[in-house]
């Protein structure tokens, strides 16, 4: 018969509780709360838009001789302000540009709270920064007024010219102004429509969104949600205003763990850029990879002919074509089921990220790469 001592019981012991500590945490280390999942159908922002001037700027403001719409707006805005011009009258104003200001709605915004816009120049203004934005009314889709902004720009950027060079660090056409706007009128948000409210899912999945409706019959109650559809889920709620908003924020705290995430390559041709998400997987397959390049240089020569001949002086091109292969030996890419495995087994091509496009393109024609491809 076995003997354990003391010692023994608390080392197992506390390999007992290690182990349970670590299936815990790999239980809830991909736990999402269901506010991170999905939103409540209706509560969404709004977009606001709105054509204003800034004015202070030192000398970076639009050229109006180019841009006769900055000089109408300081017309009429002067008109309103007791002050005529004529209409006639050539303005030449360099501290002045004309700017759309942009701002997002947030949904339940009430009269009076502040809300941050973002102004960017439309003309040919050389620099917003040190601006001021006056009085701009922000309209919704409807045409309607939302909100008033003005403000002083906060542009990130900085710049220098002088004598044909310039210097600049960052962008000095946009700007942010925080709480620049104050909202004017308020926009209606009904939280979900008589006993029930709707939830949305971020993105179509029949899996998650299955997992949302056994979480909540299991916390709340059963029968409390129901699937409609792979994104839409039905949620009987209490009427009374209070009560429903007590019940949305107990249900948004609620932990759901996601079905696994759908493997996908995101590729943008613009910039070389690739990303690819950690369930991509790569099935055993050969690549060789060379690079074609041509190339071409073009010569320009004088044909002068004898000072004593009747010729004429005649310019020829000559050109010169070189076409270069690069040598690409055949790799074995092994079958790999993570992404440090993936990454290791496309970074032994030595392909750049341009290259590395076609590569990716090849491999998912070939069924060798096991992920969805979306260029972007």
């Amino acid at each position: 018969m076995a003997v354990i001592t003391d010692t023994q019981a608390g080392r197992h012991l506390r390999r007992t509780v290690i182990l349970a500590v670590l299936c815990l945490l790999s239980a809830t280390a991909f736990a999402e709360r269901i506010k991170d999942l999905a939103s409540v159908q209706g509560v969404r922002n709004n977009q606001l838009v709105g054509y204003g001037l800034v004015v202070g700027l030192d000398g970076s403001g639009d050229q109006t001789t180019q841009t006769p719409f900055t000089v109408q707006s300081i017309i009429n805005m002067l008109a309103q302000l007791g002050t005529t011009l004529p209409t006639t009258q050539s303005l030449q104003l360099k501290n002045v540009a004309a700017v759309m200001v942009t701002a997002n709605l947030p949904p339940f915004a009430r009269i009076g709270q502040q809300i941050d816009i973002t102004v960017s120049s439309m003309g040919n203004a050389k620099s917003l920064r040190g601006g001021t934005l006056v009085m701009t009314p922000l309209k919704g889709a409807d045409g309607q007024i939302y909100a008033q902004a003005q403000g002083n720009l906060l542009v990130p950027g900085a710049g220098a010219a002088a004598a044909g060079s310039r210097v600049q660090i960052n962008h000095l056409l946009a700007g942010r102004v925080a709480g620049g706007a104050t909202v004017e009128r308020e926009v209606p948000t009904a939280l979900g429509q008589g006993p029930f409210i709707h939830y949305e899912m971020a993105s179509t999945d029949f899996g998650t969104t299955q997992r949302v409706v056994e979480v909540i019959n299991r916390e709340i109650g059963p029968g409390t949600a129901q699937a409609v559809d792979g994104r839409l889920i039905r949620v009987a709620a209490p009427e009374e205003a209070n009560s429903r908003v007590a019940f949305l924020g107990r249900l948004e705290s609620l932990e759901v763990r996601p079905v696994k995430t759908v493997a996908k390559v995101i590729i943008n041709s613009r910039t070389g850029s690739v990303v690819m998400n950690q369930t991509v997987t790569i099935d055993s397959c050969a690549v060789a990879h060379g690079n074609l390049s041509v190339i071409i240089n073009t010569e320009q020569k004088v044909s002068q002919p004898n000072p004593l001949a009747a010729g004429q002086t005649v310019t020829t091109t000559q050109s010169e074509i070189d076409i270069k292969q690069g040598g690409g030996t055949l790799i074995q890419l092994k079958a790999g089921v993570s992404l440090a495995e993936v990454v290791k087994a496309i970074n032994a091509l030595g392909a750049g990220p341009q290259d590395l496009m076609s590569v990716l393109q090849s491999m998912k024609a070939a069924g060798a790469l096991r992920a969805e491809l979306e260029i972007i």
